[in-house]
């Protein structure tokens, strides 16, 4: 099996909001003082790359797009057990939007030439869109199963259990296919000490739109075909007004009061 497992490096998602700066003019989120990480959703989707390669055998390739990236942060699939990172960097992939991220990372794995598997985070953590799995399907001419979360291969089929609202649905897609994985797949493992020291031994493979046959104007924010309005951190406001009273009853009764004004009830 030659599985391509697509990742991406972001702002933290458990940091704190105080972290957060946004830059009205550009539209764009930066951090002070925390480090980014890989994608949770996208680590779920290493997990799961690693589980197939246990059952079926095979090379585990990740594909990360960006600028600046840090070595630290995208080596993490390869400390967890991936074999080959590379790397889409360059200034011309910034600013991009789904499509023009899924068209880089298409083009990627048409440049790889051999792919059983294309696994992906079901969202990513700052945009939540969860339309880059299925652009790079359409893209490619692939079938796509989203949100899922059991993989197992049978022969030249993938028999995918995928989350509904109520439970889920058991789908089989010809190989090769494009899956999206969820959180349900199970926890991503840790790296070990031997996975970190092998990571840092590996070297990752830096491609740019010209090393994929792919003109710049296609990717990143010149190859975008939605327009971001405005980026903002919503501002939380609350008040507190007492229900006060000579007794405990009277204080119920203001407090049912002030509920009946509001139109709580």
């Amino acid at each position: 099996m030659n599985i391509v497992v697509c990742v991406k490096q972001v702002i933290d998602p458990e940091a704190p909001p105080s972290t957060f700066k946004i830059d009205a003019a550009s539209n764009k989120a930066e951090m002070h003082g925390v480090p980014p990480v890989i994608d949770p959703y996208g680590e779920y989707a290493v997990e799961a790359s690693l589980k197939v390669k246990e059952a079926k055998g095979g090379k585990i390739t990740v594909i990360c797009l960006g600028n600046n990236l840090s070595r630290e942060v995208v080596k993490k699939p390869l400390a967890m057990g991936a074999d080959e990172l590379i790397l889409l960097e360059d200034e011309a992939y910034v600013g991009g939007d789904s499509w023009s991220t899924a068209t880089a990372l298409a083009a990627a794995i048409k440049k790889m030439g051999e792919y059983d598997l294309i696994l992906c985070g079901r969202e990513a953590s700052d945009t939540n869109s969860g339309q880059t799995g299925p652009g790079i399907a359409e893209i490619l001419g692939l079938p796509c199963v989203t949100i899922a979360r059991k993989i197992d291969i049978t022969g030249s089929a993938s028999r995918v259990e995928r989350v509904t609202s109520d439970g889920y649905d058991v789908m089989e897609v010809p190989i090769p296919a494009v899956i999206t994985v969820s959180n349900e797949i199970g926890e991503p493992r840790y790296p070990t000490i031997k996975g970190i020291m092998t990571a840092k031994k590996i070297e990752p493979v830096v491609w740019k739109p010209d090393d994929m046959g792919i003109d710049s104007s296609r990717v990143g924010a010149a190859g975008q075909r939605t327009r971001l309005n405005k980026l903002f951190q919503p501002v939380h406001e609350g008040k507190c007004e007492m229900a006060e009273g000579d007794s405990a009853e009277e204080a119920a009764v203001n407090l049912a009061l002030k509920l009946r004004e509001a139109k709580i009830f």
